[in-house]
Protein backbone atom coordinates (compact mmCIF):
# COMPACT_ATOMS: atom_id res chain seq x y z
CA UNK A 1 0.00 0.00 0.00
CA UNK A 2 1.84 3.44 -0.75
CA UNK A 3 2.77 5.62 2.32
CA UNK A 4 -0.37 8.14 1.29
CA UNK A 5 1.08 10.94 3.63
CA UNK A 6 4.85 10.83 2.31
CA UNK A 7 2.90 11.82 -0.88
CA UNK A 8 0.18 14.16 0.75
CA UNK A 9 3.97 15.49 2.29
CA UNK A 10 5.70 15.34 -1.30
CA UNK A 11 2.61 17.95 -2.87
CA UNK A 12 2.40 20.00 -0.14
CA UNK A 13 6.15 20.70 -0.69
CA UNK A 14 5.96 21.22 -4.22
CA UNK A 15 2.62 23.31 -4.13
CA UNK A 16 4.37 25.68 -0.97
CA UNK A 17 7.15 25.89 -3.86
CA UNK A 18 5.17 27.14 -6.72
CA UNK A 19 2.45 28.81 -5.12
CA UNK A 20 4.19 31.81 -6.36
CA UNK A 21 3.65 31.15 -10.01
CA UNK A 22 0.28 29.44 -9.43
CA UNK A 23 -1.30 32.48 -7.88
CA UNK A 24 0.47 34.66 -10.49
CA UNK A 25 -1.57 32.08 -13.05
CA UNK A 26 -4.67 32.29 -11.33
CA UNK A 27 -5.16 35.99 -11.36
CA UNK A 28 -3.32 37.11 -14.88
CA UNK A 29 -4.86 33.73 -16.44
CA UNK A 30 -7.56 32.93 -14.74
CA UNK A 31 -6.18 29.07 -14.25
CA UNK A 32 -6.96 26.99 -11.28
CA UNK A 33 -10.21 28.80 -9.81
CA UNK A 34 -12.79 26.56 -11.39
CA UNK A 35 -13.61 22.81 -9.44
CA UNK A 36 -12.11 24.25 -6.27
CA UNK A 37 -14.48 21.33 -4.28
CA UNK A 38 -14.20 18.59 -6.68
CA UNK A 39 -10.28 19.30 -6.48
CA UNK A 40 -8.97 19.83 -3.17
CA UNK A 41 -12.43 18.03 -1.46
CA UNK A 42 -12.68 14.89 -3.87
CA UNK A 43 -16.87 16.08 -3.82
CA UNK A 44 -17.82 14.46 -7.23
CA UNK A 45 -20.51 13.64 -8.40
CA UNK A 46 -22.12 10.51 -6.65
CA UNK A 47 -22.76 7.39 -7.71
CA UNK A 48 -26.65 7.35 -7.53
CA UNK A 49 -26.96 10.63 -9.23
CA UNK A 50 -24.94 9.52 -12.36
CA UNK A 51 -27.10 6.39 -12.84
CA UNK A 52 -29.87 8.19 -12.15
CA UNK A 53 -33.06 5.85 -13.52
CA UNK A 54 -31.09 2.98 -13.72
CA UNK A 55 -30.79 -0.18 -11.80
CA UNK A 56 -28.14 0.52 -8.71
CA UNK A 57 -27.73 -3.22 -8.78
CA UNK A 58 -26.77 -3.96 -12.74
CA UNK A 59 -25.20 -0.69 -13.80
CA UNK A 60 -21.49 -0.92 -14.15
CA UNK A 61 -19.99 2.97 -13.59
CA UNK A 62 -16.48 3.68 -15.81
CA UNK A 63 -13.95 6.65 -13.90
CA UNK A 64 -12.35 7.83 -17.55
CA UNK A 65 -9.82 10.41 -16.41
CA UNK A 66 -7.95 12.93 -19.00
CA UNK A 67 -5.75 15.36 -18.32
CA UNK A 68 -6.29 18.06 -20.55
CA UNK A 69 -7.07 18.41 -24.25
CA UNK A 70 -5.77 15.84 -25.80
CA UNK A 71 -6.00 13.26 -23.58
CA UNK A 72 -10.06 14.11 -23.62
CA UNK A 73 -9.97 13.81 -27.68
CA UNK A 74 -8.40 10.91 -27.57
CA UNK A 75 -11.00 8.88 -25.27
CA UNK A 76 -13.95 10.44 -27.99
CA UNK A 77 -13.63 7.15 -30.27
CA UNK A 78 -13.53 4.50 -27.25
CA UNK A 79 -16.62 6.13 -25.39
CA UNK A 80 -18.79 6.46 -28.55
CA UNK A 81 -17.94 2.80 -28.79
CA UNK A 82 -18.78 1.80 -25.39
CA UNK A 83 -22.03 3.95 -25.92
CA UNK A 84 -23.10 1.71 -28.64
CA UNK A 85 -21.96 -1.55 -27.69
CA UNK A 86 -22.21 -1.21 -24.15
CA UNK A 87 -25.43 0.97 -23.31
CA UNK A 88 -25.93 -0.34 -19.88
CA UNK A 89 -22.26 0.82 -18.90
CA UNK A 90 -22.12 3.96 -17.25
CA UNK A 91 -19.33 6.57 -17.90
CA UNK A 92 -18.36 9.18 -16.26
CA UNK A 93 -15.40 11.47 -17.42
CA UNK A 94 -12.69 13.67 -15.40
CA UNK A 95 -10.22 16.46 -16.25
CA UNK A 96 -7.61 18.35 -14.66
CA UNK A 97 -7.03 21.68 -16.58
CA UNK A 98 -9.49 24.18 -17.56
CA UNK A 99 -9.56 23.75 -21.21
CA UNK A 100 -9.61 19.98 -20.71
CA UNK A 101 -12.89 20.88 -19.13
CA UNK A 102 -14.73 23.31 -21.65
CA UNK A 103 -13.64 20.65 -24.51
CA UNK A 104 -14.75 17.64 -22.47
CA UNK A 105 -18.25 19.73 -21.66
CA UNK A 106 -18.61 20.19 -25.09
CA UNK A 107 -17.97 16.65 -26.25
CA UNK A 108 -19.56 14.67 -23.58
CA UNK A 109 -21.73 16.59 -21.49
CA UNK A 110 -24.86 15.41 -23.45
CA UNK A 111 -23.96 11.20 -22.58
CA UNK A 112 -21.47 11.59 -19.37
CA UNK A 113 -21.07 13.33 -16.38
CA UNK A 114 -18.40 15.54 -16.31
CA UNK A 115 -16.41 16.96 -13.52
CA UNK A 116 -12.73 17.91 -12.43
CA UNK A 117 -10.92 14.89 -11.02
CA UNK A 118 -9.35 15.41 -7.00
CA UNK A 119 -5.89 16.17 -6.89
CA UNK A 120 -4.17 12.98 -5.45
CA UNK A 121 -4.37 13.90 -1.55
CA UNK A 122 -5.61 11.25 0.21
CA UNK A 123 -8.86 12.90 1.76
CA UNK A 124 -9.75 14.18 -2.03
CA UNK A 125 -9.63 11.19 -3.19
CA UNK A 126 -10.72 9.13 -0.60
CA UNK A 127 -14.01 11.23 -0.42
CA UNK A 128 -14.03 10.92 -4.39
CA UNK A 129 -14.17 7.05 -4.26
CA UNK A 130 -16.71 6.90 -1.27
CA UNK A 131 -19.01 9.15 -3.45
CA UNK A 132 -18.39 7.61 -6.92
CA UNK A 133 -17.51 3.83 -6.42
CA UNK A 134 -16.63 2.85 -9.55
CA UNK A 135 -16.27 0.03 -11.11
CA UNK A 136 -13.17 0.81 -12.86
CA UNK A 137 -10.65 3.48 -12.84
CA UNK A 138 -9.96 4.41 -16.33
CA UNK A 139 -6.52 7.10 -16.58
CA UNK A 140 -5.40 7.57 -20.47
CA UNK A 141 -1.70 7.28 -20.68
CA UNK A 142 0.65 7.95 -18.30
CA UNK A 143 -2.05 9.55 -15.82
CA UNK A 144 -0.44 7.61 -12.55
CA UNK A 145 -1.19 8.71 -9.17
CA UNK A 146 -0.18 6.66 -6.53
CA UNK A 147 -3.15 8.35 -3.91
CA UNK A 148 -6.22 7.75 -6.70
CA UNK A 149 -5.01 4.41 -7.43
CA UNK A 150 -4.81 2.95 -4.09
CA UNK A 151 -8.10 4.48 -2.99
CA UNK A 152 -9.22 3.00 -5.66
CA UNK A 153 -7.89 0.00 -5.21
CA UNK A 154 -9.47 0.21 -1.46
CA UNK A 155 -12.79 0.30 -2.82
CA UNK A 156 -13.19 -2.34 -5.07
CA UNK A 157 -12.52 -0.66 -8.24
CA UNK A 158 -10.14 -2.24 -11.20
CA UNK A 159 -7.27 0.24 -12.39
CA UNK A 160 -6.77 0.17 -16.25
CA UNK A 161 -4.35 2.33 -18.37
CA UNK A 162 -5.50 2.92 -21.92
CA UNK A 163 -3.31 4.07 -24.33
CA UNK A 164 -0.28 4.22 -22.05
CA UNK A 165 2.80 5.72 -22.65
CA UNK A 166 5.33 7.38 -20.95
CA UNK A 167 8.06 9.60 -21.85
CA UNK A 168 11.72 8.85 -21.52
CA UNK A 169 12.37 11.43 -19.20
CA UNK A 170 9.44 10.34 -17.25
CA UNK A 171 10.81 6.76 -17.43
CA UNK A 172 14.18 8.07 -16.36
CA UNK A 173 12.11 10.10 -13.26
CA UNK A 174 10.26 7.29 -12.52
CA UNK A 175 13.07 4.99 -11.65
CA UNK A 176 15.01 7.26 -9.42
CA UNK A 177 12.03 6.22 -7.03
CA UNK A 178 11.16 3.26 -8.26
CA UNK A 179 11.14 1.07 -4.75
CA UNK A 180 8.41 3.43 -3.56
CA UNK A 181 6.05 3.52 -6.01
CA UNK A 182 6.54 -0.13 -7.48
CA UNK A 183 3.18 -0.67 -5.51
CA UNK A 184 1.31 1.66 -7.33
CA UNK A 185 2.57 -0.32 -10.56
CA UNK A 186 1.69 -3.70 -9.18
CA UNK A 187 -2.14 -2.41 -8.44
CA UNK A 188 -2.84 -1.70 -12.37
CA UNK A 189 -5.12 -4.06 -13.51
CA UNK A 190 -4.68 -3.79 -17.13
CA UNK A 191 -2.68 -1.16 -19.16
CA UNK A 192 -2.85 -0.96 -23.05
CA UNK A 193 0.11 -0.07 -24.07
CA UNK A 194 0.92 1.24 -27.72
CA UNK A 195 3.57 -0.18 -28.32
CA UNK A 196 6.37 -2.97 -27.35
CA UNK A 197 8.64 0.14 -25.39
CA UNK A 198 6.03 1.42 -23.49
CA UNK A 199 5.07 -2.18 -22.31
CA UNK A 200 8.92 -2.94 -21.11
CA UNK A 201 9.21 0.22 -19.33
CA UNK A 202 5.59 -0.65 -17.11
CA UNK A 203 7.14 -4.28 -16.55
CA UNK A 204 10.33 -2.82 -15.20
CA UNK A 205 8.44 -0.08 -13.30
CA UNK A 206 6.40 -3.18 -10.94
CA UNK A 207 4.02 -3.50 -13.72
CA UNK A 208 2.68 -7.61 -13.68
CA UNK A 209 4.10 -8.88 -17.06
CA UNK A 210 0.34 -10.53 -16.91
CA UNK A 211 -1.44 -7.22 -17.25
CA UNK A 212 0.86 -5.59 -19.96
CA UNK A 213 -1.15 -5.57 -23.46
CA UNK A 214 0.42 -4.29 -26.86
CA UNK A 215 -3.06 -2.74 -28.80
CA UNK A 216 -1.45 -0.17 -30.83
CA UNK A 217 -2.64 3.87 -30.19
CA UNK A 218 -5.76 4.74 -30.18
CA UNK A 219 -4.85 8.37 -31.66
CA UNK A 220 -5.06 6.77 -35.15
CA UNK A 221 -8.58 5.41 -34.63
CA UNK A 222 -9.91 8.99 -33.59
CA UNK A 223 -8.52 10.91 -36.59
CA UNK A 224 -11.05 11.69 -38.92
CA UNK A 225 -9.95 11.65 -42.73
CA UNK A 226 -12.80 12.31 -44.61
CA UNK A 227 -12.09 16.29 -45.48
CA UNK A 228 -15.70 16.76 -46.05
CA UNK A 229 -17.03 16.00 -42.27
CA UNK A 230 -19.73 18.41 -41.02
CA UNK A 231 -17.14 20.46 -38.67
CA UNK A 232 -14.29 21.13 -41.52
CA UNK A 233 -17.22 22.43 -44.07
CA UNK A 234 -18.54 24.72 -41.49
CA UNK A 235 -15.45 25.97 -40.85
CA UNK A 236 -14.14 26.08 -44.64
CA UNK A 237 -17.50 28.32 -45.16
CA UNK A 238 -17.32 30.32 -42.01
CA UNK A 239 -13.20 31.27 -43.39
CA UNK A 240 -14.27 32.09 -46.60
CA UNK A 241 -11.78 29.23 -47.94
CA UNK A 242 -12.12 29.13 -51.59
CA UNK A 243 -11.40 26.19 -53.49
CA UNK A 244 -8.41 27.00 -54.85
CA UNK A 245 -7.38 28.25 -51.74
CA UNK A 246 -3.77 26.33 -50.71
CA UNK A 247 -4.03 26.57 -46.69
CA UNK A 248 -0.89 26.36 -44.64
CA UNK A 249 -2.03 25.53 -40.86
CA UNK A 250 0.46 25.64 -38.19
CA UNK A 251 -1.26 24.17 -35.42
CA UNK A 252 -0.62 22.90 -31.27
CA UNK A 253 1.64 25.87 -31.74
CA UNK A 254 4.29 27.84 -29.20
CA UNK A 255 6.52 30.87 -29.77
CA UNK A 256 8.55 31.37 -31.86
CA UNK A 257 6.54 28.52 -34.20
CA UNK A 258 3.82 31.23 -35.11
CA UNK A 259 6.22 34.28 -36.16
CA UNK A 260 7.77 32.03 -38.72
CA UNK A 261 5.38 30.64 -40.60
CA UNK A 262 3.84 34.20 -40.49
CA UNK A 263 7.58 34.43 -42.43
CA UNK A 264 7.35 31.68 -44.62
CA UNK A 265 3.84 32.74 -45.55
CA UNK A 266 5.10 36.11 -46.10
CA UNK A 267 7.88 35.17 -48.16
CA UNK A 268 5.97 32.72 -50.45
CA UNK A 269 2.28 35.01 -51.29
CA UNK A 270 3.74 36.97 -54.22
CA UNK A 271 4.25 33.73 -55.86
CA UNK A 272 1.77 31.77 -54.33
CA UNK A 273 -1.25 34.13 -54.33
CA UNK A 274 -3.59 31.12 -53.59
CA UNK A 275 -2.06 30.77 -50.06
CA UNK A 276 -3.57 31.03 -46.98
CA UNK A 277 -2.26 30.76 -43.39
CA UNK A 278 -3.77 29.93 -40.66
CA UNK A 279 -2.73 29.79 -37.28
CA UNK A 280 -3.94 27.84 -34.53
CA UNK A 281 -1.61 28.42 -30.56
CA UNK A 282 -1.77 25.52 -28.22
CA UNK A 283 -2.62 27.09 -25.30
CA UNK A 284 -5.56 30.14 -24.96
CA UNK A 285 -3.79 32.33 -22.97
CA UNK A 286 -1.25 33.06 -25.77
CA UNK A 287 -3.55 34.25 -28.31
CA UNK A 288 -3.62 37.83 -27.61
CA UNK A 289 0.34 37.49 -27.67
CA UNK A 290 0.28 36.17 -31.09
CA UNK A 291 -2.73 38.59 -32.26
CA UNK A 292 -0.22 41.21 -30.77
CA UNK A 293 2.58 39.70 -33.04
CA UNK A 294 0.49 39.90 -35.92
CA UNK A 295 -0.66 43.46 -35.51
CA UNK A 296 3.15 44.57 -34.71
CA UNK A 297 4.43 42.47 -38.22
CA UNK A 298 1.55 45.10 -40.14
CA UNK A 299 0.10 42.16 -41.88
CA UNK A 300 -3.70 41.78 -42.84
CA UNK A 301 -5.36 38.87 -40.33
CA UNK A 302 -8.35 38.10 -38.56
CA UNK A 303 -9.67 36.45 -35.57
CA UNK A 304 -11.30 33.18 -35.55
CA UNK A 305 -13.78 34.52 -32.99
CA UNK A 306 -14.69 37.14 -34.98
CA UNK A 307 -15.75 35.35 -37.95
CA UNK A 308 -19.55 35.42 -39.33
CA UNK A 309 -21.50 32.92 -40.96
CA UNK A 310 -22.17 33.10 -44.88
CA UNK A 311 -25.01 35.17 -44.45
CA UNK A 312 -23.39 38.00 -43.11
CA UNK A 313 -20.82 40.48 -44.93
CA UNK A 314 -17.37 38.82 -44.33
CA UNK A 315 -14.70 41.46 -42.62
CA UNK A 316 -13.01 43.31 -45.16
CA UNK A 317 -10.23 45.85 -46.11
CA UNK A 318 -7.46 47.24 -48.61
CA UNK A 319 -4.55 46.11 -49.32
CA UNK A 320 -1.93 48.24 -48.55
CA UNK A 321 0.02 49.52 -51.71
CA UNK A 322 -2.06 47.45 -54.14
CA UNK A 323 -3.00 48.39 -57.85
CA UNK A 324 -6.62 47.97 -57.44
CA UNK A 325 -8.76 49.28 -54.57
CA UNK A 326 -10.91 46.25 -54.12
CA UNK A 327 -11.56 44.89 -51.00
CA UNK A 328 -10.27 42.06 -49.85
CA UNK A 329 -10.71 39.08 -47.46
CA UNK A 330 -7.43 38.54 -44.93
CA UNK A 331 -5.23 36.02 -45.69
CA UNK A 332 -4.18 35.05 -42.29
CA UNK A 333 -6.69 33.70 -39.70
CA UNK A 334 -5.66 33.24 -36.15
CA UNK A 335 -7.94 30.57 -34.64
CA UNK A 336 -8.29 31.74 -30.80
CA UNK A 337 -10.93 28.94 -29.94
CA UNK A 338 -10.58 25.58 -28.34
CA UNK A 339 -10.86 22.23 -29.25
CA UNK A 340 -11.51 22.98 -33.01
CA UNK A 341 -8.24 22.14 -34.01
CA UNK A 342 -8.92 18.88 -35.35
CA UNK A 343 -11.58 19.81 -37.61
CA UNK A 344 -9.36 22.73 -39.07
CA UNK A 345 -6.43 20.13 -39.76
CA UNK A 346 -9.22 19.30 -42.08
CA UNK A 347 -8.53 22.28 -44.23
CA UNK A 348 -5.09 21.91 -45.14
CA UNK A 349 -3.26 20.92 -47.59
CA UNK A 350 0.31 21.56 -45.70
CA UNK A 351 0.42 21.00 -42.24
CA UNK A 352 3.03 22.04 -39.82
CA UNK A 353 2.63 20.39 -36.25
CA UNK A 354 3.62 22.74 -33.31
CA UNK A 355 5.72 22.06 -29.88
CA UNK A 356 8.26 20.69 -32.16
CA UNK A 357 10.57 23.60 -32.32
CA UNK A 358 10.63 24.56 -28.56
CA UNK A 359 10.64 22.91 -25.14
CA UNK A 360 6.89 20.87 -25.34
CA UNK A 361 7.95 17.06 -26.93
CA UNK A 362 5.77 17.84 -29.47
CA UNK A 363 2.22 17.03 -30.52
CA UNK A 364 -0.51 14.86 -32.01
CA UNK A 365 0.61 14.73 -35.61
CA UNK A 366 -1.46 11.63 -36.58
CA UNK A 367 -4.45 13.98 -37.52
CA UNK A 368 -3.37 15.94 -40.18
CA UNK A 369 -1.91 12.83 -41.52
CA UNK A 370 -5.12 11.03 -42.22
CA UNK A 371 -6.26 13.88 -44.09
CA UNK A 372 -3.32 13.44 -46.30
CA UNK A 373 -2.18 16.56 -45.61
CA UNK A 374 1.10 17.58 -46.10
CA UNK A 375 2.76 17.17 -42.83
CA UNK A 376 6.08 18.70 -41.14
CA UNK A 377 7.32 19.05 -37.90
CA UNK A 378 10.29 20.33 -36.19
CA UNK A 379 12.92 18.25 -34.02
CA UNK A 380 11.49 18.12 -30.48
CA UNK A 381 8.81 15.44 -30.87
CA UNK A 382 10.04 12.89 -27.87
CA UNK A 383 6.59 12.56 -26.66
CA UNK A 384 5.52 10.97 -29.77
CA UNK A 385 8.43 9.47 -31.06
CA UNK A 386 7.06 6.02 -32.12
CA UNK A 387 4.61 8.05 -34.22
CA UNK A 388 7.31 10.21 -35.75
CA UNK A 389 9.12 7.39 -36.53
CA UNK A 390 6.15 5.33 -38.36
CA UNK A 391 5.72 8.60 -40.14
CA UNK A 392 9.26 9.15 -41.33
CA UNK A 393 9.82 5.17 -42.07
CA UNK A 394 6.63 5.66 -43.99
CA UNK A 395 7.52 8.59 -46.45
CA UNK A 396 4.59 10.30 -44.31
CA UNK A 397 6.02 13.10 -43.08
CA UNK A 398 9.12 15.54 -43.20
CA UNK A 399 10.96 16.92 -39.76
CA UNK A 400 12.13 20.89 -40.38
CA UNK A 401 14.83 22.33 -38.20
CA UNK A 402 13.97 25.97 -38.56
CA UNK A 403 12.60 28.58 -40.45
CA UNK A 404 14.74 28.17 -43.05
CA UNK A 405 13.55 24.68 -43.57
CA UNK A 406 9.74 25.45 -43.42
CA UNK A 407 10.00 27.68 -45.48
CA UNK A 408 11.70 25.14 -48.41
CA UNK A 409 9.45 22.33 -47.21
CA UNK A 410 6.07 24.63 -48.20
CA UNK A 411 7.69 25.56 -51.32
CA UNK A 412 8.56 21.98 -52.70
CA UNK A 413 4.92 20.93 -51.49
CA UNK A 414 3.62 24.11 -53.48
CA UNK A 415 5.70 23.89 -56.38
CA UNK A 416 6.31 20.00 -56.74
CA UNK A 417 2.68 18.28 -57.25
CA UNK A 418 3.74 14.33 -56.71
CA UNK A 419 6.00 15.25 -53.91
CA UNK A 420 2.84 16.44 -52.03
CA UNK A 421 0.85 13.88 -53.47
CA UNK A 422 3.01 11.03 -52.24
CA UNK A 423 3.44 12.74 -48.55
CA UNK A 424 -0.29 13.07 -48.32
CA UNK A 425 -0.90 9.41 -49.64
CA UNK A 426 2.12 7.99 -47.33
CA UNK A 427 0.49 9.62 -44.54
CA UNK A 428 -3.22 8.57 -45.53
CA UNK A 429 -2.31 4.79 -45.97
CA UNK A 430 -0.20 4.21 -42.89
CA UNK A 431 -3.20 5.61 -40.62
CA UNK A 432 -5.54 3.20 -42.04
CA UNK A 433 -3.13 0.19 -41.70
CA UNK A 434 -2.91 1.35 -38.04
CA UNK A 435 -6.37 1.50 -37.12
CA UNK A 436 -8.21 -1.03 -34.67
CA UNK A 437 -6.50 -0.18 -31.27
CA UNK A 438 -10.56 1.28 -29.86
CA UNK A 439 -11.94 -2.07 -30.27
CA UNK A 440 -9.32 -3.99 -28.97
CA UNK A 441 -9.14 -1.38 -25.75
CA UNK A 442 -12.99 -2.12 -25.39
CA UNK A 443 -12.31 -5.61 -25.28
CA UNK A 444 -9.67 -5.85 -22.66
CA UNK A 445 -11.95 -3.36 -20.40
CA UNK A 446 -14.33 -5.85 -20.51
CA UNK A 447 -11.72 -9.14 -20.11
CA UNK A 448 -10.03 -6.43 -16.91
CA UNK A 449 -13.42 -6.31 -15.21
CA UNK A 450 -14.48 -9.82 -14.79
CA UNK A 451 -11.22 -11.08 -14.75
CA UNK A 452 -9.65 -12.02 -11.03
CA UNK A 453 -7.29 -9.09 -9.92
CA UNK A 454 -3.94 -9.15 -11.74
CA UNK A 455 -2.64 -6.57 -10.35
CA UNK A 456 -1.33 -6.18 -6.50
Amino acid sequence: MPKSWLFNLVYFVLLAALSPLLLYRALKQGKYRRGFKQKYLGRIPRRRNVIRGRDPNKTRVFWFHAVSVGEVNLLRPLLQRIREAKPDWCCVVSTTSRTGMDVAAKLYAEHHTVFYCPLDFSWAVDKAMQRLRPDMLVLAEQELWPNLIDAAKRYGAKVFIVNGRMSEKGYKRYLLVRPLLAPMFRQLDAVASQNEVYAGWFRHLGASSGAIHVIGSLKFDGAVSDRNNPATVRLRELAGIAEDDIVFLAGSTQAPEESFAVDVYEHLKEDFPQLRLILVPRHPERFDEVAAMLDDRGVLWERRSLLKDSSTEPPTESLEGGSSHKAVRPRILLVDSVGELGAWWGTAAVAFVGGSMGTRGGQNMIEPAAYGAAVCFGPKTKNFADIVDLLLRSGAAQVVHDQREMENFVRRVLEDTDFARSLGENARKLVEQQLGATERTLHLIESALFSEDSGG
